[in-house]
């Protein structure tokens, strides 16, 4: 079968992050534009191309067919704290735009426990509001066990635990040993079955992100189908795949949790002129224009060019596209 070329034009994006997020120290990705509005592709590198499709697909959606209409203006946001010193975690909060929710990440590679519980005893003792974490499946079940009602203490209490161990069923235990409430994100976005973490009864909530599950309403239909408190969070994007996150939070029928899409403050460099950051602890709802993308080196392009390629394959062979763009492709 002969290659297919991605066909729109697509620009790339590239931004250092000050404080290292998820092992990286910088972030980059596409925009692409279509009739009604720029979307990204912004799939981390470690994906593969069955994964980084689907955050092709929800660009497309984005790109041709929008969003959903808003059942509110704007979406409240938690201030996100990188695995950093406890110095520095004090900085990101005083910077936090009104943020009453502050997400904290634990179980880094290379550190501690001891680590963590100094993080949060930092942020606990300049910050009043409610305080999550987030190991991304950085721990053995013992360990979370362990872990867990040590971090709750430090925190004061822990709004809940994103993802402690990288298993339904080890999300599942946990669950059943601890006071914390568990949230599931990768055991959701990233399992061949998104639904076993309610067969399961694995988790209090679920996080979706809008990009790894394939677009705005493919988040609606499984929000509605497991039935899951909901908590809207960010693949750490521009502003623009921030716009997909908020008209996500803003088309759910119930929100009750903040959401985690407050992420473009950990961009040295955004992709437009007037950013998505908050502004009394919420986002709006609204378009945003690509008018400020920075010249990237050409190898770094011509590798997003390549990989978008073989997205587009795969899309071509495993989805009927014409769905995620109104027949226009």
């Amino acid at each position: 079968m002969t290659a297919q070329t991605f066909p729109l034009p697509f620009r790339v994006y590239s931004t250092p992050l000050p404080t290292r997020f998820r092992g990286l120290d910088v972030r980059d990705g596409v925009l692409i534009q279509g009739p009604a509005g720029w979307a990204e592709v912004s799939p981390f590198w470690d994906y593969d191309i069955p994964v980084s499709s689907a955050w092709l697909a929800a660009a497309l959606e984005a790109a041709y067919l929008g969003y959903p209409e808003p059942r509110r203006a704007s979406v409240p946001v938690n201030v996100t704290v990188p695995a950093t010193s406890p110095d520095n975690a004090q900085a990101i909060i005083a910077r936090r735009g009104g943020c009453n929710t502050a997400k904290i990440k634990v179980a880094e590679k290379g550190q501690s426990l001891d680590d963590d519980l100094s993080r949060i005893a930092a942020v606990r003792e300049v910050f009043a509001g409610k305080i999550r974490i987030d190991a991304n499946g950085g721990w053995d079940e013992e360990t979370a066990i362990r872990s867990l009602p040590l971090l709750d203490r430090a925190a004061g209490g822990l709004e809940y635990a994103e993802q402690p161990v990288p298993t339904v069923e080890g999300l599942a235990r946990v669950r059943r040993a601890v006071n914390v409430p568990i949230a599931a994100d990768e055991s959701i976005r990233r399992a061949e079955d998104p639904y076993e973490v309610a067969r399961q009864n694995a988790a209090d909530l679920m996080i979706v992100k809008v990009q790894p599950l394939g677009g705005v309403r493919a988040c609606l239909r499984l929000s509605e189908e497991l039935g899951m408190p909901v908590v809207v969070s960010s693949a750490l994007e521009s502003s623009i795949g921030i716009a997909a996150g908020v008209a996500l939070a803003a088309s759910l029928p119930t929100l009750d949790h903040a959401c985690g899409l407050a992420t473009v403050q950990l961009f040295e460099q955004d992709v437009t002129i007037d950013s998505l950051v908050p502004n009394d602890g919420n986002l709006p709802v609204r378009t945003v224009e690509a008018d400020r993308i920075a010249p990237v080196p050409d190898e770094v392009r011509r590798r997003w060019g390549e990989r978008l390629d073989l997205m587009w394959q795969y899309l071509q062979d495993h989805r009927d596209v014409s769905e995620l763009t109104g027949g226009h492709l």
